[in-house]
């Protein structure tokens, strides 16, 4: 008799394994090197711009061209997994912005290093969602959305422990020494998830033809599982054909699917400002430039403790009850950055507020969209939410160019830089509305 076993029952009925934590540690390093590789760029700008003579406002395109590679990443790369696996996508993409974050430390001009650092933006757009999406679908439901956010948490924790490598190497060996170093440790990386990073269990089934792949990894889970040669696995969703954008959109999720676009964009719009121009803006009002840098560290690492803080909560309660503090939490932070002068103790408070709603609240948008998406375009979902986000990561800069190069002070660009911040708390609030009115499938509900 055929056994038939469906993936998410079982694995919402077993204790976790290690398997499932080394996934999570491997998804974590992911997340770790990816935060350190995207915001680099903006650690080593003061420096860049002090050795080649430029203008602060004239450094724009190599923020914004890294942006706008992950921006591709995200929306043409990601979504790549749903058909061809995540392990596939996660693997290639660490491995390509290795590379082209290495050769970042050959640039001699701002061309060349604008074109190395949209090639680099590129990977990790690729590797982000997937990462997400692969720890997402390992966890039972009970533990499901924390994990995904204490995964994720190795992105700012990158960010952050990025600007203090930064401030040592950048004052000892120079700035290209931050690239070397950012493309030798995704290198690394890479070989690792080759040999150890299993297969998501859903994108197996969901995919066919893997059943004795499959099984080998759910007895890694359970090594006492029962399963046979003629086991059946199955997925109790819904599987539809055609392209994946367009599902995003179909079955209720189109004003949800809006929603999070607006969350995703406002949020790293604030995020990727704020870690381009905040050195040299505290740098200009006459910080040191290890100051500086530490500084702006300090909005990753309080976005890594609110995660953690938030993330027993988000199983129980729902990420909507955390992201709606959060938001309020980054417009006043964010607006006190320009309020409080140059003492560093406030300065500290300012960035540590901001950073803890900013980056806490971004970190736990990518579970609610995990969540929000069923496994056949979980990848696309995500994907491009990051994707629509990493829009809103490319204007940031842009506009805090602008400003600069209208001579705003830091107190009006900050002051401006929090109403993001506040559109995403009333879209938080339209997403809370649109749950208690259940016209669309949402996180608290089982998708999977």
């Amino acid at each position: 008799m055929n056994q038939s076993i469906d993936i998410s029952e079982w694995i919402n009925r077993q204790k976790i394994s290690g398997l499932q934590i080394l996934v999570i540690c491997l998804c974590g390093a992911c997340a770790l090197v990816e935060g350190f590789d995207a915001q680099n760029i903006g650690y080593v700008a003061p420096a860049v711009i002090r050795e080649w003579g430029l203008p602060p406002h004239s450094f724009t395109p190599a923020f914004m061209s890294g942006l706008i590679g992950l921006l591709i990443g995200c929306l043409a790369v990601a979504p790549l997994a749903d058909r061809l696996g995540r392990k596939k996508v996660i693997v290639g993409s660490i491995a390509a912005f290795a590379v082209f974050s290495f050769l970042s430390a050959a640039a001699t001009t701002l061309e060349s290093l604008s074109i190395l650092r949209f090639l680099t933006g590129i990977g990790i757009g690729g590797g982000m969602a997937n990462a997400i999406a692969l720890t997402f679908e390992f966890f039972p439901k009970r533990k499901r959305s924390a994990m995904t956010v204490i995964m994720f948490t190795g992105f700012p924790l990158g960010a952050s422990l990025g600007g203090f490598l930064s401030a040592y190497l950048i004052s000892r060996f120079g700035w290209q020494a931050v690239f070397i170093c950012g493309g030798i440790l995704p290198a690394v990386l890479a070989v690792l998830l080759a040999i150890w990073l299993p297969e998501s269990i859903r994108h197996l089934v969901v995919r066919g033809g893997r059943t004795q792949q499959l099984a080998a990894i759910l007895e890694r889970i359970n090594p006492r599982a029962a399963l046979t040669a003629d086991t059946r696995f199955f997925v109790a969703e819904e599987r539809r054909d055609g392209l994946a954008v367009g599902h995003l959109f179909r079955q209720g999720r189109a004003l949800g699917t809006a929603l999070i676009w607006t969350i995703f964009f406002m949020s790293l719009l604030d995020i990727y400002l704020i870690a381009s121009w905040l050195p040299t803006l505290l740098h200009d009002a006459g910080l040191s430039l290890p100051v500086s840098v530490v500084i702006t560290a300090m909005t990753q690492l309080s976005g890594v403790f609110a995660c953690l803080v938030a993330a027993p909560q988000l199983d129980r309660r729902g990420p909507l009850s955390v992201l709606l503090p959060a938001y309020l939490l980054a417009a006043l932070g964010i607006a006190a950055l320009g309020s409080v002068g140059t003492a560093v103790g406030w300065l500290m408070l300012a960035a540590c507020a901001a950073g803890g709603g900013i980056v806490g609240g971004q970190v736990t948008a990518n579970a609610y969209a995990a969540a929000f998406y069923p496994t056949y375009i979980r990848a696309t979902g995500v994907g491009w939410a990051l994707g629509i986000g990493r829009v809103g990561a490319v204007v940031g800069p842009g506009v805090g160019g602008i400003m600069l190069a209208l001579h705003w002070s830091r107190s009006s660009i900050f002051i401006a830089s929090a109403v993001p911040a506040l559109i995403a708390v009333l879209a938080v609030l339209a997403l809370m509305r649109l749950e208690r009115r259940k016209l669309a499938p949402l996180p608290r509900a089982e998708f999977v």
